[in-house]
């Protein structure tokens, strides 16, 4: 499956040596030049994850990782050349999922970036997609609650896997109407919340690890609500 990742490195030849050989495996590689940039995309982007230098103009990768993760949980790895145990360890206090030291290899670091974006969405090595009770089976697109088999509608079920894919992010209706009803929907939010309704009830008491953020949308969370 192809992920579509940030890329944050100041220099020119490492930025299309990685984003080159992300692209040869079928994923999708923006580019930043410098940590002000990166702020920059990730603001008018959903990633899967960050590959973020920490040695860059303008902001370092350590005062991007600090501000990303005021409002973000997208995985973050850091590709630096320090790779002391302070600055590794700061940068697990600033909230960075993993390291890779330069030099690098390329394929460790798309082994590790696809690990830790299974990991962030609950996808096992087995491909299933999982988030509390509630498991997904992408290849033979079957629904799961505690073992078993749950029927849900095409729409449903598109639906879930939107909120699997983005588990603990809040998604607003319109975000849901683009990714999953598509740009050239003509209706209005109020599909997404009468489809929310139907997906709680067919997944039963798993349908309370979907909550309501108020004036937000919607978050798929790991435990039911009270």
């Amino acid at each position: 499956m192809g992920y579509q990742v940030l890329l944050a490195e100041d220099e020119a030849r490492m930025r299309d040596i990685v984003r080159d050989y992300l692209a040869a495996h079928g994923w999708a590689c923006d580019l930043a030049r410098n940590g002000a940039e990166c702020l920059d995309l990730l603001r008018d982007h959903d990633y899967d994850a960050l590959l973020l230098d920490v040695l860059m103009p303008e902001l370092d990768g350590f005062a991007v990782c600090r501000a990303v993760r005021c409002g973000s949980g997208v995985p973050i790895l850091f590709l630096t050349a320090l790779g002391g145990e302070e600055d590794v360890l700061r940068g697990y206090a600033l909230g960075a999922d993993d390291y890779v030291t330069k030099p690098f290899s390329l394929a460790v670091l798309l082994a590790k970036t696809e690990a830790l974006i299974r990991r962030s969405r609950g996808q096992s090595a087995d491909g299933r997609l999982r988030c509390g009770a509630i498991s997904v089976d992408p290849g033979r697109r079957v629904c799961t609650v505690s073992d078993q088999t749950i029927k849900l509608s095409p729409r449903e079920y598109e639906l879930l896997l939107c909120l699997l894919h983005n588990s603990g992010r809040v998604l607003s209706r319109a975000q849901l109407l683009d990714k999953v009803w598509g740009l050239d929907f003509d209706g209005d939010e109020r599909a997404v919340d009468v489809r929310i309704k139907s997906l709680r009830a067919a997944l039963g008491s798993a349908g309370k690890q979907i909550k309501t953020v108020f004036k937000a949308g919607y978050q798929l969370e790991e435990a039911c609500e009270g």
